[in-house]
């Protein structure tokens, strides 16, 4: 049996580990220098992040092209930070192989993550072609309206008006339809009513033009107008349509709507015009058509009958 020469082993050992030191106090100054360029082009691309987004906005470029552009910049930097590194530790070999691998690797990735791939196209699209902005209000086609506060590579940030921030993915508005109430700058605001059959639809017509047309924040140059529907159940329906602005941030809408409101009520009070409540008629007898005095008339007749 052979034995273990302890000494020719440490001896192994030793020799060993002068190779790593010696490797590493040669490459040691190669880390130093890539970790400071590392570390440089980071702060660099976040500083061009940050004045790229001011410099375009101070040029009127719009806010959402500003921030993808200088998001695109940052990422630029940073990828040549870190190919500078490789090259510093004489790893250009290395991004062959990676530039390689990685080609491979997206291929299998697009299909892994077709849905990333979608909301990241989608995103370049909207924020070039702009269906809609930060600032606009929208509504997707699940119901989520809100003013919409960013616009990312993957998603579309939409505050509600009730507060929450709903994530929305960028394929479903990029594929799918929704509404953009700010883009055209004004909107129609519709009231409906109804009243009595007794009524006379005209004087309604003229009552109710005439108060909408008081209605603070309306637009002057749309006139009122009066659309009837028809004949409900208890009363004639109609719907008064007045015109606002709708620009971005408007909150003009709502305050509107409840002046409207307001004022057409207090019109109808004023000239007697009547908005019924709900109206039933109830048929008693076996076939229907017989008066609720008449029936109860003729259940006491049957009832001294029988004494």
């Amino acid at each position: 049996m052979e034995t273990i020469d302890f000494n020719t082993l440490t001896g192994a050992a030793a020799d060993r580990l002068h190779e790593w030191l010696t490797a590493l106090g040669a490459y040691l100054p190669n880390f130093v220098l890539a970790a400071v360029v590392l570390v440089l082009f980071y702060i660099a691309a976040k500083i061009v992040k940050r004045y790229s987004r001011k410099y375009l906005l101070r040029f009127n470029t719009d806010k959402t092209i500003s921030g993808f552009l200088s998001r695109l910049l940052f990422l630029i930097v940073l990828v040549a930070g870190i190919m500078l590194v490789l090259s510093i530790l004489d790893l250009t070999g290395t991004v062959t192989g990676i530039l390689a691998g990685l080609g491979i690797a997206g291929l299998a990735l697009g299909f892994a993550f077709q849905d990333t791939a979608a909301n990241f196209m989608s995103g370049v699209y909207i924020t070039f072609r702009q269906p809609y902005a930060v600032g606009d209000v929208i509504e997707t086609n699940d119901g989520i309206t809100g003013y919409v506060i960013d616009i990312n590579l993957r998603v579309t940030k939409v505050r509600t008006f009730d507060g929450p921030v709903v994530y929305v993915p960028n394929r479903f508005l990029f594929q799918e339809n929704f509404t953009n109430f700010t883009e055209h700058g004004k909107r129609r605001l519709r009231l409906a009513c109804g009243v009595s059959y007794g009524e006379d639809l005209e004087k309604v017509e003229r009552v109710t033009v005439e108060a909408l047309s008081a209605t603070e924040g309306r637009l002057e140059d749309e006139p009122v107008t009066v659309h009837w529907q028809g004949f409900g159940d208890s009363s004639v329906d109609f719907t008064a349509n007045i015109w606002v602005e709708y620009a971005y941030d408007q909150k003009v809408f709502p305050k509107v709507k409840n002046d409207a409101l307001k004022r057409l009520k207090k019109a109808f009070d004023e000239n007697d015009i009547m908005i019924p409540f709900p109206i039933r008629t109830l048929d008693f007898g076996i076939k229907g058509g017989v008066r609720l005095k008449d029936e109860a008339g003729g259940l006491v007749s049957e009832q001294k009958s029988g004494e």
